[in-house]
């Protein structure tokens, strides 16, 4: 069976998902023998010496059936028949600069749950420079893979190529990762202690074997993937309908204005990434030029240069999926009722503890009171950091409006008109005017479609 997925992974290496095991569900345990006579072997007994009452018999005909049903039981409602309960599988479905890598620690601090960041980006590294769309298909098969903990689908992706094994630390986000850093693969910490990972603490964890990391996967009955790199939804239809993973998606999802000042602010941090997602957008479509005559690339009030045109272009592509998204959420089919979930960042850093109670209600997760005290501290930090890729507390206030006092009128203007469909459905009210901008008294906040 290896030699053979090896063939095939060198062959087609995004044909690695047919070669894996169909079930990810925790099969039963063997039920513990019966030493005392119960009451249907006394019944018996007293069958065959004397005539039943009718109270007796009716105990008697009950238990019959009971002891039938055990025997020959319905036909499981789960994949897997016999088996005790179906593993809980989540993506978090959502954007760069979205809030997600807060919203993740929600997961990666949970001690049931087995949380992975951002692992397609092996894939955009490994099969760059290939744009967005064109990578869908690859960021579909690993997930198929790390949804039944296969985890040697990162070995396909290994930039350090396939001579040289991959290890724990060499996952993306790894340093930050809670089950990484903590026991059995790294004395560091514990995975039931809530609190931030110290990314400088975990890197001096001994690397290990992904085979190790793979049998600690095994054991979580929640497995959670955070990913920004899937930009349809339709792209995860067939996981949410396979059987045998029953998938449930969050949609995280921002103010688009405060996404692109977003971007601004961490523009060389995501330039290669931004070029990917410009070079999807379609060729054939006249656009208004992203900045105005006056407006000076080079300005350091707005930034500027060529990092800033990608950061703002990107947009474009994000939003036009983002409404093609919601508009399949407004009218679900089938396989997306009951598995579909839209929160709003927003929402989260205001009223977190009810936002946390809605998710984790979702995936059937229980809120311990550990998760709503670190939830709320993480929402009433003193400021807005300025570290764009650091998780720290925030001021909430400021995290809601800080795209009002960064972004020049023109560049709104330009991120409203490529976003004005998924605004309308999320709740993201436009505006007409610099001033308008600058009132931060007028909130720009109503409530969702969805």
């Amino acid at each position: 069976m290896r030699r053979e997925a090896g063939e095939v992974a060198r062959r087609d290496p995004f044909a690695w998902g047919s070669l894996l095991p169909a079930s990810g569900l925790i099969p039963p345990r063997p039920a513990p023998e019966r030493r005392r006579l119960g009451d249907g072997a006394r019944l018996a007994a007293a069958s065959q010496e004397e005539p039943l009452s009718p109270l007796l018999r009716g105990r008697r005909d009950a238990l019959s059936e009971r002891s039938a049903a055990q025997q020959h039981p319905k036909v499981s409602p789960l994949p897997c028949p016999g088996c005790l309960l179906a593993r809980q599988l989540v993506y978090v479905f959502t954007t760069w600069r979205s809030g997600s890598s807060f919203f993740g620690e929600l997961f990666n601090q949970n001690p049931e749950v087995f949380f992975l960041y951002e692992p397609v980006w092996h894939v955009w590294q490994k099969l760059y420079p290939g744009d967005a769309v064109s990578l869908q298909g690859a960021a579909r098969d690993m997930l198929s893979s790390l949804y039944r903990c296969d985890l040697a689908v990162f070995q396909l992706y290994n930039t350090a190529g396939a001579s040289k094994n991959l290890t724990t630390l060499g996952i993306f986000g790894a340093a930050t990762n809670k089950v990484i850093c903590s026991s059995p693969l790294c004395p560091a910490y514990r995975k039931e202690v809530v609190g931030m990972v110290d990314d400088k603490v975990c890197k001096k964890c001994p690397p290990q074997r992904l085979s190790l990391l793979q049998d600690e996967c095994n054991k979580y009955h929640t497995l959670v993937i955070k990913g920004v790199r899937v930009f349809d939804l339709a792209v995860l239809a067939p996981l949410i309908q396979d059987p045998t993973l029953q998938l449930k998606v969050i949609h995280l999802v921002r103010d688009p204005r405060a996404v692109a000042s977003s971007r601004i602010k961490s523009r060389h941090g995501l330039i290669r990434e931004s070029l990917q997602v410009v070079r999807s957008r379609d060729p054939r479509i006249h656009r208004m030029p992203l900045l105005d005559a006056s407006h000076k690339l080079n300005s350091k009030k707005e930034g500027g240069g060529g990092s800033d045109y990608h950061a703002l272009g990107a947009m474009e592509v994000i939003c036009s999926s983002m409404a093609k998204t919601l508009q399949t959420a407004l009218r679900p089919p089938d396989w997306l009722k009951n598995n579909y979930l839209v929160v709003r960042y927003e929402d989260l850093v205001v009223d977190p503890i009810k936002t946390v109670r809605q998710v984790y209600g979702f995936v059937n997760l229980v809120v311990s009171p550990e998760m709503e005290k670190f939830a709320l501290n993480m929402t009433s930090g003193p400021g807005y950091s300025s570290k764009p890729f650091v998780v720290s507390a925030r001021n909430a206030t400021q995290a809601v409006s800080a795209w009002r006092t960064a972004l020049s009128f023109q560049q709104i203007k330009q991120v409203e008109d490529y976003c004005h469909q998924p605004m309308a459905i999320l709740g993201y009210e436009r505006v007409n005017s610099p001033e308008e901008v600058k009132d931060l008294s007028k909130t720009l906040l109503r409530k969702p479609r969805l």
